[in-house]
């Protein structure tokens, strides 16, 4: 009975009404992402372009991502985590318009590289907040809660595609709106979220780099994993022979079973451990991998794309709870930008490196790429775990 009251305690404790604007602010920006990656990738599929080109493009925003992680802590601090957020949010909006505007792959690298810039902050001001505010014996749950609702918001994106299709304006006036909508939530509960910590000996992003190089190397290869997928997936698609509708489908397919497995895979954390959790993750999506080119065309591509979503992101998620477990302060601050750093070198990377493979083997070359990087990340854990670390 003690025991039970102290959870009641605890629980009364966690400051809700914060982690639960944190966290709608998120996913509602994720919405817009979620649907501008699928909507580029196939109006620049319909204008003929090649994949090498669309993975290009797509890398832009990942390439802004890199471009304002270094920016990010002083940012915060000089103005503040909300302010922040807020001018992102509008920016963004403004930024997507410009993109509807011109529909042309060369005038859309710059937008796209801009999107990237304004998107980053919210990021990893919203990961600072929830990772502070978070008790430590329930940061697996709550970490994958964050994950699977943000990942809800991705979904919906390339969901509405179905709805809107891919011509004109309407697709684009919902990435509009969500984007705005993400400023006014930050403005409803900027009173209740905290500041950003300031404890601790300031910490740069090479120097976390440095101290902790395997979680650096997982959300590369989860960024990696998710950006090829979203970028790519509809050339993969239609060299097959699937329709758009079908493909689009998919895409949604894979960020649901992201969305749904999150508060598994952290609960599963909690009771095993994250690195072990990391690790099963990683030899999941290889299997999937493996499985694609075999069951593509087939109804097994339903439960394999969902269940590749989520173990493809739990990668992420496992980094943010080792995060969580051993870094503080300003620390913290610097990890959630250099988490920010990677996830945009992987990305920029990921989808020209795969589109380049797809120009040079054929659409093969997707599930190729992604296998290739599941096995690397194996090997390395594999590594750190012989070494003891």
């Amino acid at each position: 009975m003690s025991a039970e009251n102290t959870l009641s305690l605890r629980e009364a404790r966690i400051p809700w009404v914060a982690m639960a604007g944190v966290i709608a602010t998120v996913t509602v920006f994720a919405v817009a992402q979620g649907l501008t990656y699928p909507l580029l990738s196939f109006i620049l599929e319909r204008q003929e372009t090649t994949s090498g080109l669309i993975g290009l493009s797509a890398a832009m925003t990942p390439l802004g991502f890199i471009a304002s992680a270094p920016f990010i802590p002083a940012l915060s601090r000089r103005l503040g985590g909300a302010r922040l957020a807020i001018l992102c949010s509008i920016l963004a909006a403004l930024t997507l318009i410009a993109i509807g505007l011109m529909q042309n792959v060369w005038v859309w690298m710059p937008l796209r590289f801009l999107l990237g810039v304004f998107a980053n902050p919210l990021y990893v001001i919203s990961e600072t907040w929830l990772i502070t505010i978070t008790p430590a014996p329930r940061r697996g749950r709550i970490m994958g809660l964050y994950s699977s609702i943000v990942s809800a918001g991705f979904a919906i994106g390339p969901l509405s595609l179905g709805f809107t299709g891919t011509e004109g304006w309407p697709p684009f006036m919902i990435g509009i709106a969500a984007f705005l909508a993400c400023g006014f939530i930050v403005v409803a509960v900027a009173p209740r979220v905290p500041k950003m910590p300031r404890e601790g000996e300031a910490t740069s992003l090479g120097g976390f780099l440095v101290l902790a190089p395997l979680l650096m190397f997982a959300v590369f290869t989860a960024a990696a994993f998710e950006q090829i997928l979203l970028s790519l997936f509809a050339v993969y698609g239609a060299a097959l022979g699937s329709a758009m509708g079908r493909i689009a489908a998919l895409i949604t397919c894979f960020i649901a079973g992201n969305a749904v497995m999150q508060i598994l895979l952290g609960r599963v954390a909690e009771r095993l451990g994250s690195t072990r959790t990391m690790s099963f993750c990683v030899l999941a999506c290889l299997a999937g991998c493996l499985l694609l080119p075999l069951v593509f065309n087939a109804w097994l591509i339903w439960p394999l794309v969902f269940v590749w979503g989520g173990v493809s992101f739990g990668i992420y998620t496992m980094s943010l709870i080792q995060l969580g477990e051993r870094f503080t302060g300003q620390a913290l601050i610097a990890g959630n930008a250099a988490f920010a750093f990677t996830w945009g070198i992987g990305g920029m990377v990921g989808s020209p490196a795969a589109g380049l493979a797809m120009q040079l083997i054929g659409h093969q070359g997707l599930p190729m790429s992604l296998g290739l990087l599941s096995c690397v990340l194996a090997g390395v854990l594999l590594a750190a775990r012989r070494r003891g670390g």
